[in-house]
């Protein structure tokens, strides 16, 4: 346990906001595709959006709004936006599919969307079936040029642009929102369900107010506020992102956002343009980095904090950056459901291969299958409560119940070792769950989108270990009698309900699936 009271300066994040843009109004708060905007201009455009929310769009406090981009500026603009006019923010994958877009859209109850103008295609065939009032489309060149004129539609809901919006609220000079307290919900952020379906964790302001200052309280002694250069490579939608760089380094910092961190030639070139003072990123992107022709061409002096989440850190990822760039890297941990961090190796002291010691204010015990904490050493069930834990699943009672204790303890699913000296070591996944660059993949998902297909009659999923990526996502399948089914065409089919990282990279065909003496698949069997 690491137990020290936080206290929040701000109620809410609107207000830490506010104040963050008016004391650096003069610096570079984001940068990209050759774009910087200072904090006043993300000041003024978010005011002006929050504003359109209100006062054009009618929306109201604590009404859900989606927001489904890739890292560009227009993201942090309509994400403060949001939250300056109360409402609550529900961050999407912009690969996702119709099916995975309706789910999150009807099961949030959202009313707004903000979305990739490409992206309006897949929205036309679902949208009629969600309670969504309000579309804004956005263009990744629409901060590169001036307003167009723009045409006209023939959708059959109500979609703005995002020069129309400004324009037409151009007018307003304030922000009428009525007061956001600290327990009100700043966002939902949807995680995988053991059903197949996601479901949405319900973060307050002061759970995210709370990890904010946790976070930064570790990190402090490798920063200095108003001088750094972070590069932004992982998307914002994710809680590790959201957290970090719309939020811990965003105050006074540049964040150089990188819209697609797989070109790795567009990314080196980036990092050789602007030498980075601070980096987050994942195990499979430190790799890749460091194994790229021109890496040796950008300037890393100035490096002086590396933060890594979402998957394991390999000694040999560590190694190689640490060689390569004269700067560790920082490992850390963290859920969804936990805003995200819960501890975090501190800069300049880490121990590879553990997951560092837990923030300010937040304690972990470590239980055996019957809640019971065990000896110091042994295995078990890491368990977490602090400020920064989930109200719950957004109405999902049932879950909730499953992970969140009478008295506030969080059940992580994941086995970890306390070591003598504090730091945890994550060693084991109790849940199923698999994770593809450090994003999550749920098996049942999976396995309930394979079973849709008329010619399988079986399947399970696991995780397998991949050099690429962490984990794969590997199928194993029961063909129906007579069914003549090949890879490829799973693979296909899977790609026309599953985001791309969800998709199988491995089918195996089964005469059956190994099975309990009561039925039940024995995913262990097939682990490699």
């Amino acid at each position: 346990m690491n137990k020290v009271t936080t206290n929040l300066k701000y109620n809410n994040l609107a207000e830490l906001i506010e104040a963050s843009m008016q004391q650096y109004a003069d610096t570079i708060a984001y940068q990209c595709l050759g774009q910087s905007y200072s904090f006043a201009e993300v000041d003024r455009q978010s005011a002006i959006l929050a504003a359109y929310f209100l006062n054009v769009a009618k929306l109201q406090a604590g009404d859900r709004v989606v927001i489904q981009l890739p890292n560009l500026i227009q993201y942090p603009i309509f994400a403060y936006a949001a939250l300056r006019a109360g409402l609550v923010l529900v961050n999407t994958n912009p690969l996702y599919t119709e099916r995975e877009m309706k789910h999150q859209f009807t099961d949030s109850g959202a009313k707004a969307v903000i979305i990739l103008a490409e992206l309006l295609p897949k929205l036309d065939g679902f949208i009629s079936e969600t309670n969504v009032e309000l579309v804004i489309s956005t263009q990744a060149t629409d901060l590169l040029m001036p307003a167009a004129n723009e045409a006209a539609h023939d959708k059959s809901y109500n979609l703005v642009s995002f020069h129309q919006a400004l324009a037409q609220a151009a007018e307003f000079k304030c922000i009428n929102r009525a007061a956001i307290k600290p327990d009100d919900i700043a966002a939902i952020q949807y995680t995988g369900g053991t059903t197949g379906l996601s479901k949405g964790a319900v973060l307050t302001h002061k759970n995210l107010l709370s990890n904010i200052n946790q976070t930064a309280g570790r990190l402090e002694v490798a920063t200095t506020v108003g001088e750094e250069s972070f590069i932004t490579p992982l998307p914002l939608y994710h809680i590790y992102a959201f957290l970090l760089n719309l939020w811990v380094f965003s105050s006074g910092n540049r964040n150089v956002l990188i819209p697609n961190p797989r070109d790795l030639d567009g990314f080196v070139d980036t990092l050789i343009s602007t030498p980075p003072t601070g980096f987050s990123g994942i195990n499979t992107l430190f790799l890749g980095l460091c194994y790229h022709p021109k890496i040796n061409e950008v300037d890393f002096s100035g490096l002086k904090l590396t933060v890594s989440g979402g998957s394991a850190l390999t000694s040999a990822a560590a190694d190689n950056w640490q060689k390569i760039t004269g700067c560790t890297i920082s490992e850390g941990y963290g859920l969804s459901e936990t805003s995200p961090v819960v501890s975090l190796n501190p800069p300049g002291q880490e121990q590879i291969g553990t997951i560092g010691y837990p923030v300010n204010d937040t304690e972990v015990q470590i239980w055996d299958d019957e809640a019971n904490e065990v000896a110091q050493g042994e295995a078990g069930e890491l368990v977490v409560r602090g400020p920064q834990v989930m109200q719950g699943y957004w109405q999902q009672e049932a879950e909730t119940n499953a992970v969140l204790t009478a008295d506030g303890w969080f059940k992580t699913g994941d086995i970890a070792v306390a070591l003598p000296d504090g730091f945890l070591k994550i060693v084991d996944r109790k849940k199923d769950m698999i994770i593809v660059s450090g994003f999550n993949v749920y098996p049942n998902e999976v396995e309930n989108i394979l079973m849709l297909h008329p010619d399988i009659l079986e399947s399970a999923v696991v995780g397998e270990v991949s050099d690429k990526c962490g984990e794969l996502v590997s199928a194993f399948v029961v063909k129906k009698p007579q069914a003549e089914l090949s890879e490829q065409a799973i693979v296909d089919y899977c790609r026309t309900q599953l985001t791309g990282y969800k998709v199988p990279k491995k089918i195996t065909f089964l005469a059956e699936l190994p099975k309990s003496n009561v039925g039940k698949v024995l995913r262990k069997d097939l682990r490699k």
